[in-house]
């Protein structure tokens, strides 16, 4: 009797709140292969124990939709501490719909949600439930679009230095035979100082990365992501294995499931795989592509969705850095109270606040709602 007296009751899951907004973007927005002009946040509110929880993906309208017709179903009178019973439910509940996509992003949200309402049942940070291995996390200032004008590349990447972040990002690929002058311009408004990262999304062919790869190294590119496909795990190994030393092969970004992580480390693709929790099945299962770091001995990388990954990348010891996206850090400031800010390029937690630290600023986000 005195061991299950000492049991915590259980506090079933009562309902989900779902609710999408599409913000859009404040310029056109592209990379190597797509461009966009706004972005869907899909917000998920569970609620169990008089108290709500909150996660969220950028994802499409539809992923609100699954959520709703399925997933919230699934996870209606779980016990809000036993979020691996919740995970493994709505993976079963989506088997015949494919894992990849949609289905991954909607599981995303809600489990990110049950993360944040376990610890603000319990009064915690999430960060101090998982357990701190780091009070901050570096980020890199995110975005230099190719749909920017060079002035509009060179304001942005240089804001982010005199705000204090040592390492930015910009995309190439859309007109390949101009990224190595848009990369020296980048060089120039940056300083020498600064790690100057670059991302095609895919866009060129093997050889062609390889010669760009070489042709960057004299502006000191540190970090080239996805030079090809993410599919290519051969050309991601060839780059890994030819670029130059000093240049950095990433990706990971597209990765839905520990399989395609998995293989990606298996094939010797990546010097830095990238995971996005917003994605991959939530906090649940980029905690467990951590774990096939650390065995690894591989560094991540958490790709985008700031807000989503400071706590939990706090909690890990493999973590590079955080991706401080520009489209998802004016997406998040609009719609969440308690979104952080770095300092000195390290984004930290704030400890005053439980879960996530985040709560939808419901007035504000109603004129993006769908």
């Amino acid at each position: 009797m005195a061991q299950a007296s000492r049991r915590h009751p259980e506090t079933p899951i009562e309902r989900l709140d779902v609710s999408a907004y599409r913000i859009p973007t404040d310029l056109p927005e592209a990379d190597g292969t797509f461009s966009w002009e706004a972005t869907t946040v899909v917000v998920v509110e569970p609620r169990a124990g008089g108290m709500r929880g909150l996660g969220f993906t950028y994802a499409d309208e539809a992923t609100a939709r699954l959520i709703k017709t399925m997933l919230a179903e699934v996870v209606t009178g779980v016990d809000a501490m036993s979020i691996p019973t919740a995970w493994a439910a709505m993976v079963h509940a989506i088997r015949n719909l494919g894992r990849p996509g949609i289905a991954s992003m909607a599981i995303a949200a809600v489990d990110s949600a049950l993360w944040d309402l376990k610890a603000r049942l319990l009064d915690l940070p999430l960060v101090t439930l998982l357990g701190a291995a780091r009070d901050g996390v570096p980020v890199y200032g995110s975005g230099g679009f190719t749909s920017y004008s060079t002035g509009q590349l060179q304001r942005q990447l240089a804001g982010w230095v005199e705000s204090g972040i040592g390492m930015v990002k910009m995309k190439i690929g859309t007109h390949p035979e101009e990224d190595l002058e848009r990369v020296r311009k980048a060089r120039e408004a940056i300083g020498l100082e600064t790690r100057l990262f670059v991302d095609a999304n895919g866009a060129y062919t093997r050889k062609q990365a390889l010669a760009q790869a070489e042709a960057f190294a004299e502006y000191d590119v540190a970090w080239f992501e996805e030079p090809v496909s993410s599919d290519d795990l051969a050309g991601l190994h060839l780059l890994r294995d030819r670029a130059p030393a000093s240049i950095a092969i990433a990706a990971g970004e597209y990765g839905y499931d520990l399989g395609y992580f998995r293989r990606m480390l298996d094939a010797g693709s990546v010097d830095v795989l990238q995971a996005d929790a917003s994605r991959c099945a939530g906090i649940s299962d980029f905690l467990r592509v951590a774990a096939l770091c650390e065995a690894r001995s591989m560094p991540l990388s958490a790709h985008c969705a700031p807000s989503l990954h400071l706590h939990p990348c706090c909690a890990l010891t493999q973590i590079e850095h955080v991706e401080y996206f520009h489209d998802h850090v004016r997406c998040d400031h609009l719609l969440f109270d308690g979104v952080v800010d770095p300092v000195d390029g390290i984004l930290r937690p704030d400890l005053s606040r439980p879960g996530l630290g985040l709560t939808l600023k419901r007035k504000d986000a109603a004129r993006y709602a769908l």
